[in-house]
């Protein structure tokens, strides 16, 4: 099961694990698109052709009956969770409601996705959460995002020692700055590609597909919970470049 399945580093995983030989569930929020990746992984049906039938399913992981919904009846063996929105604005100044919906999606719908998800994921399987390189460091102006990973890495760990009794592992994957639908409007202020690659110690930009690599490797290692493993280019030994600032100044 691949939560927030339809873009981004959801859809880079879903394709990765299909090459591996999973058969994936995708869910997504936006209904016309899930289905239209579901049917882009193994024909129009959904049918791998090797017996494997991919499909989609539509949920809002703010909604926790939605999320409850998407669970029911099904035994995964993975759950990866990818869903996130971000937004940016000064604590001093930050409008309380954009908060909120940044902690909703990205914060309480992990929390939704373990905790429904958690109840009926086999034993020995396994919880994939996306966290990101601001859930250990700070940037100016992204202080809903930066709370709300932080608090998703620590849930994430949590989950992992509750879990554990019943052979579950729960792991998180903190990426760098990547090209996603989510990070798309930010890379239109100028500077800021080349702040970010200045500030990592290996400066080529990190693709969707090196995330999916780790949570690969985080659902085939049996003695591995609890971790956040950081994909960033080293980016989490420099500092964090200043968002906000470079955008007042491009755009004021």
């Amino acid at each position: 099961m691949v939560v927030g399945g339809a873009s981004g580093i959801g859809w880079a995983t879903a394709r990765a694990l299909v090459a591996e030989g999973w058969q994936v569930t995708i869910a997504d929020v936006n209904a016309a698109l899930v289905a239209a990746r579901a049917a882009e992984l193994g024909g129009e049906d959904g049918s791998s052709g090797d017996g494997r039938v991919h499909t989609a399913r539509v949920v809002d992981v703010s909604d926790e009956s939605s999320v409850e919904a998407l669970f029911s009846g099904t035994r995964p063996d993975l759950v990866v969770t990818t869903a996130g929105v971000s937004t940016i604005g000064l604590v001093t100044d930050h409008d309380t409601a954009e908060f909120r919906r940044v902690v909703d999606v990205c914060l309480t719908g992990t929390f939704l996705v373990f905790k429904h998800g958690g109840r009926v994921v086999s034993g020995g399987g396994s919880m994939v959460a996306i966290a990101s390189l601001n859930a250990r460091q700070p940037g100016r102006g992204m202080v809903a995002y930066c709370a709300a990973k932080a608090g998703l890495v620590m849930l994430a760990q949590v989950a992992a020692l509750e879990l554990g009794e019943r052979g579950i592992r729960v792991n998180t994957v903190s990426p760098g700055f990547l090209v996603t639908p989510l990070t798309e409007p930010v890379l239109q202020i100028p500077g800021l590609a080349e702040e970010y690659a200045e500030n990592s110690s290996i400066p080529h930009q990190g693709t969707a597909e090196d995330v999916a690599r780790a949570v690969l490797y985080l659902a085939d290692s049996p003695w591995m919970t609890g971790e956040d493993l950081a994909v960033d280019g080293g980016a989490q030994l420099k500092r964090y470049p200043d968002v906000i600032g470079l955008a007042t100044k491009a755009f004021s």
